[in-house]
C-alpha cells in the first residue's frame, strides 16, 4: 500500500547503534573499566557500562543532567546509601554526590542524559559529556593496549 506522505528519514544517516558483547572494556585506571555503548550527538546523553573493582572511589561530582543507574553486579556506597545488584536509581538534575566507593567488585548500567562536572575541594578538575567519551573510545582504537578485557 503506497502512503500518502514521505516517511523516509529526513536525516538519511540515522541508523540503530549496536554495540557488540565483544567490544573491549576501556581501562580509567587499575580498578576502573568502560564499555561505551552509546554517544548521542544529538541529545547529549550517553550510556556506559562501568567496571568498578572493590575500593575503586569515584571522585565528587554534580549531574548536569538526569541519569539512571541499575546495577548488574556488587554494591556501591553513593552518599547516605548502599544500592546493590538488581538496584536503580534516578538522579535528577543537578545532583551532588561526594566520593562514590564500589564495596565490591561492580558493574552497572549508567545513562546519563548529559555531562558531568568532577570537583575538589580546589574548584572543578574535571568534565565528562559525549563527546570525551567519543576521544576516548577513538584514543583506544588508535593504542588498543589500553584496553581491557
Amino acid at each position: 500500500m503506497a502512503l500518502s506522505q514521505d516517511i523516509r528519514p529526513f536525516h538519511q544517516a540515522l541508523c540503530d547503534t549496536v554495540t557488540r558483547a565483544s567490544e573491549p572494556w576501556i581501562e580509567q585506571g587499575p580498578l576502573s573499566a568502560m564499555k561505551l555503548l552509546w554517544t548521542g550527538a544529538e541529545t547529549g546523553g550517553w550510556a556506559v557500562l562501568l567496571r568498578w573493582k572493590k575500593g575503586y572511589v569515584a571522585p565528587p561530582h554534580k549531574h548536569l543532567s538526569a541519569s539512571h543507574t541499575y546495577i548488574l553486579s556488587g554494591r556501591l556506597k553513593v552518599r547516605d546509601g548502599t544500592y546493590e545488584a538488581g538496584d536503580y536509581v534516578y538522579e535528577p538534575n543537578g545532583v551532588l554526590h561526594d566520593a562514590t566507593e564500589a564495596l565490591e567488585d561492580t558493574v552497572y548500567l549508567f545513562i546519563c542524559n548529559g555531562p558531568l562536572i568532577f570537583f575538589d575541594d580546589n574548584g572543578l578538575t574535571r568534565y565528562r559529556s559525549w563527546e570525551e567519551l567519543e576521544r576516548e573510545r577513538e584514543q583506544r582504537k588508535a593504542t588498543p593496549a589500553v584496553a581491557a578485557e
